[in-house]
Order: C-alpha cells, then sequence, then structure tokens
C-alpha cells in the first residue's frame, strides 16, 4: 500500500485516501519542516487539518463563521467488552439528508427571489453534515454575496417550521425521514447486549426531534425517550427575545457533541473512551468522533469516501450487521 504520510495517534494514511498534503496550515499557523512539524494533511473536503509532529498530531479545525479551533489527537483502540454506542442520526439512523438540502434550497431560493432554485450537485458535500449557518454560509458565498446569514436563517426556521408542523400533522413531504434498513433490529440488539446507546445530531432540536419520533413511530417503538440513555443536539436557535445556545460555532467536524453525550450523557469517563464506539455517515461526523477521542465506524450512505475521511476510520461498514460483528 502506498503511504502519503503519518500521522501520530491515526496511523499510516493511504496514498489513495483523499488526503490532502499542505506546506502550511491554511491560518499559516504551522509550516512543514519548522518547529518539528513532518507533515500537514488535509481532509479531502478541506474541513479538518492535521499537523504532524514526530510523536504528536494537532488536528486544526476550520470555521464558516470565523471560529477555528486546534485539538489534540488521541490515540484510539477498540477494548471489548464495548459499553456504549454513539450514533448519528440524519443518514446514520434516518434517511433525511434530501429533505434538508432541499430546505437549503428554499432558504437560498427566497433570498434570491427564486422558486426554482436548486443547488448543483457539487454543492452537497458542503450542505450536509455541519451546522446550519454553516451551510447557509456556503450558499451565500456561491450564490448571493450581498446577503447575510441572518437572513438566510429567518428564511430557513420560517421553512423549516413550516414543513415540520405539516409532517407533525400527518402531511407534508412524502418519506422526509426513513429509518435506515436494519436500525429496528440493531438498536434492539445492542439494547439487549446491555450496552448504553447515545444519539448526535448537529441539527437543531426543532429539526432532529420531529426526526427522531418519525423514525419510531414508523419503527412502532415508543418514545425514543425510553429508549435512548441520552440524545444530545445542536439545541435551540439563537433568536431575538430567545434564549439559544452555542450549537451553531461547535457542531460537527468540532468533537463537542459526541464528547457531551458520552461524558455528561452516559457517565463514562474519558479514561474509558476506547470502549464506546460512534457510528457516523458523514466526514464531519467521522472526525468529530475521533477528535472527541473515541474508535470509529464509518457507515455506508452518506460522504466518508468523498470527503476523504475514511482513513480516519477504524472501520467501514455497509450494513449494521456488520457494525454487530465488529462489536460483538
Amino acid at each position: 500500500m502506498a503511504v502519503l504520510t503519518h500521522i501520530p495517534c491515526i496511523g499510516a494514511i493511504p496514498a489513495d485516501s483523499g488526503f490532502v498534503p499542505l506546506e502550511a496550515s491554511s491560518d499559516g499557523a504551522f509550516r512543514v519542516g519548522s518547529d518539528g512539524i513532518v507533515s500537514i494533511t488535509a481532509t479531502g473536503d478541506g474541513k479538518v487539518e492535521f499537523i504532524a509532529f514526530e510523536d504528536h498530531a494537532l488536528a486544526y479545525v476550520k470555521s464558516a463563521l470565523g471560529y477555528p479551533a486546534y485539538y489534540p489527537v488521541h490515540p484510539v483502540a477498540l477494548e471489548k467488552p464495548v459499553q456504549a454506542i454513539l450514533m448519528d442520526l440524519d443518514g446514520t439512523s434516518v434517511r433525511s439528508e434530501h429533505f434538508w438540502v432541499w430546505i437549503i434550497e428554499l432558504s437560498i431560493g427566497s433570498l434570491l427571489g427564486d422558486a426554482n432554485f436548486a443547488l448543483e450537485e457539487a454543492d452537497l458535500p458542503y450542505v450536509s453534515g455541519h451546522s446550519v449557518s454553516e451551510h447557509l454560509e456556503y450558499g451565500i458565498r456561491k450564490y448571493c454575496p450581498d446577503k447575510t446569514v441572518e437572513e438566510a436563517r429567518r428564511h430557513y426556521f420560517e421553512h423549516t417550521a413550516r414543513e415540520m408542523m405539516a409532517i407533525m400533522n400527518g402531511r407534508g413531504r412524502h418519506n422526509a425521514f426513513t429509518p435506515t434498513p436494519g436500525l429496528k433490529a440493531f438498536l434492539l440488539e445492542i439494547k439487549g447486549m446491555g450496552l448504553k446507546v447515545g444519539l448526535v445530531t448537529s441539527g437543531l432540536y426543532e429539526k432532529a426531534w420531529p426526526e427522531i419520533l418519525s423514525a419510531f413511530r414508523t419503527l412502532e417503538m415508543g418514545d425514543p425517550r425510553d429508549f435512548y440513555d441520552a440524545i444530545v443536539t445542536a439545541g435551540f436557535p439563537l433568536r431575538p427575545g430567545q434564549v439559544g445556545t452555542l450549537g451553531e460555532l461547535s457542531p460537527k467536524p468540532h468533537p463537542w457533541l459526541y464528547a457531551e453525550t458520552c461524558r455528561v450523557g452516559l457517565g463514562i469517563p474519558f479514561e474509558q473512551r476506547n470502549t464506546v464506539v460512534g457510528i457516523e455517515d458523514s466526514g464531519a461526523g467521522v472526525c468529530a468522533i475521533r477528535l472527541a477521542g473515541f474508535p470509529t465506524i464509518g457507515f455506508a450512505g452518506g460522504n466518508v469516501i468523498e470527503s476523504g475521511t475514511q482513513a480516519l476510520c477504524a472501520h467501514f461498514c455497509e450494513t449494521f450487521d456488520e457494525v454487530l460483528a465488529i462489536i460483538r
């Protein structure tokens, strides 16, 4: 296997991984050959850059909103018995990306005054897997640079509120939220094994909760709050006169949502992180799990391969049965 580079605590990065070699970090703080830096590489989508020294590495998570951050890269190694599973919502548990891309299109269309506006195929990696504001920032930058994120957010939440109300009332877009094949059997199996289960999403509560509820209704599994041991979303949107959260600045690929779910929601200390497995179908989610310090299983159907993040996964699975074979 041809190797592009070696990143401490991650390992060998294959030449065909999609990782991109850089001479310097995009913020100019680090340069290859200076201060003990052996290599700098970015994920294929450019969202995360890894600065490799001889015996450790840093990850630079960029931000479309102007608040990037550096994180240490921790070593991980799956340890059994596994005691908890952390699962992504969109794409991994529920197939809903097309719906949320449609909401982004409606929002940008409202800014443009074009009800028929549609994103291009090349836009898709940048309008899924991250925060609402980052998705909108990308669309504005490309299609209507004279507009603001604040204007776009107003349209976004108007469209979201209308469509979610319709779905909760049994109307709305057909098949907006469909449980991933095999989800019910998988969830019941891992619960039967005595594992704790946490659900993690970068989506705001008002968009995430109808998804979860709709999926559990379809699966006839009752109230999701009675099943999951912890559910962590990006919280509530910050609007005039209302209390919001930090969810818009600390979403995937930042590690905080997964770290919060495990340490606070499930009560599992950092020292036991190798007994916790994260499952993600998006590049941003894979980075979030890995930077939180957990063994990562990439899940087919999303953009893990396209985003150039598969090299960060301990395993890559096509089905939940494959996941079970790994964690048993």
